[in-house]
């Protein structure tokens, strides 16, 4: 191997130098797969049952709810708390749900209240997940690997969505959903074990702070943001794409079977090739071992513009090209849209920051959900990413006028942290 490829696979891979992480990485694996499995059965279970593509969509409103409602709180409880016990008691949690899934469906007494009731409880499990694994992963780390980090586990959360479409398409033809179902109960013991096994002693330290009283805490996470219009900007782009172009727990399912008239394993084959290009996508931001303004707003332009032109497509295979270049643009611009939110973030608001991002990441999922089924019943599946694209788009050039000509930044932001380029 040359030096430079050598120097290449050193950034690429330069988290899993440190043990903490690599446990973490490793259960991720077996877990995220086991998560896509039951994401991708429990979306065509309920378009089996229901036969409509808007309770689908209602299926994500259940799921979404608890982040619209509670998402803004979750940094402060994780600022507040250990996140390392956090982790472990959300995945125990979600190990739970999983095992009520597995046997609703293994019984035969399934109905769609019980599945929308599981994925809220669900919902709000995730809603106190998503910040403490971030939180977890830059005690890991640290802030001069933080993006490679975060892109590793961006790739990681993809290459999963490869295999577990793949393999959830193929068991549920075969099986049903039920044992994908269980296969998830069983990945989240990979996880647990991960995290016990970690040494506290080699977490990266926090500076000290008090813990923040809820209401006035998130007001100061809240104001951190408001404070900064280059952040508010990255932030309100996270939030317009979350909410109108990222709803493919509810389209994919309805393009198979509405509009290429498929069964389950195609609709699998079709979330795995847009888990392939996500995996591209991730493991880029990963070589590329530094945030980027431009990468993220080139990643959001491939994501929503290959939408746009899949919207008329009724080719499987020109379908799943656009797919592939859909998740190469979306990692693109999520690893290092989080990647530049994290490091403005000072340890004492770190927790809150992070909730803010993801809540406006999952916060609108709910509506997000409802809307995309709507589109989805009213015009196909090609209404549906027409829309999404044109909107993604707008809100791509909108963010690109404010960021890309301000090159020089306030000694409040993305100097501050290194790490990061224009």
């Amino acid at each position: 191997m040359s030096p430079a490829l050598r120097r290449l696979e050193s950034r690429t891979f330069a988290s899993l130098r440190y043990r903490n992480y690599r446990l973490f990485f490793a259960g991720q694996i077996v877990s995220q797969t086991g998560s896509w499995m039951q994401r991708i059965a429990l979306g065509w279970f309920v378009l089996q049952i229901t036969h409509s593509p808007f309770a689908v969509g209602f299926m994500a409103f259940a799921q979404f709810v608890p982040f619209m409602a509670l998402g803004l709180f979750a940094g402060v409880f994780t600022d507040r708390l250990d996140a390392r016990r956090l982790v472990i008691g959300t995945q125990a949690a979600q190990l739970v749900t999983a095992v009520a899934l597995t046997w609703i469906a293994l019984a035969g007494v399934a109905v769609p209240w019980m599945l929308y009731l599981i994925a809220f409880i669900n919902g709000i499990v995730l809603v106190l997940d998503v910040p403490s694994r971030q939180q977890l992963t830059y005690r890991m780390v640290g802030r001069e690997v933080l993006p490679n980090a975060i892109a590793l586990n961006s790739s990681l959360f993809n290459a999963s969505r490869i295999f577990g479409p793949a393999l959830a398409g193929t068991i549920y033809g075969f099986t049903g959903p039920g044992w994908c179902f269980f296969i998830n109960a069983v990945s989240f013991l990979a996880v647990l074990l991960g995290v016990f096994a970690m040494r506290v002693s080699d977490f990266f330290p926090l500076e000290k702070f008090a813990r923040p009283p809820i209401l006035r805490g998130t007001h100061e996470g809240l104001r951190f943001f408001w404070e900064r219009r280059r952040l508010l900007v990255q932030i309100g782009l996270v939030l317009s794409l979350s909410t109108f172009c990222f709803n493919f727990n509810v389209t994919l399912p309805v393009l198979a079977d509405k509009t290429l008239h498929s069964d389950a394993t195609v609709y699998g084959l079709l979330s795995a090739v847009f888990g392939a290009g996500a995996l591209v996508g991730s493991l880029a931001a990963a070589a590329l071992g530094r945030a980027s303004t431009k990468a993220m707003l080139a990643g959001s332009l491939a994501f929503t513009g290959a939408e746009l032109l899949l919207a008329p497509l009724r080719s499987p295979y020109l379908i799943g090209l656009l797919l592939f270049c859909v998740g190469v643009g979306f990692t693109a611009w999520s690893a290092n849209s989080n990647a530049l939110v994290q490091l403005q973030a000072p340890d004492r608001l770190r927790g809150r920051v992070i909730g803010v991002y993801f809540y406006a990441f999952n916060g609108t999922g709910a509506v997000a959900g409802l809307l995309a089924g709507w589109l989805c019943s009213s015009g196909g599946t090609g209404l549906a990413f027409a829309f999404a694209g044109a909107v993604g788009l707008v809100a791509t050039a909108a963010a690109a006028v404010v960021l890309l000509p301000g090159r020089n930044v306030s000694p409040a932001g993305l100097s501050a942290a290194r790490g990061l380029s224009p």
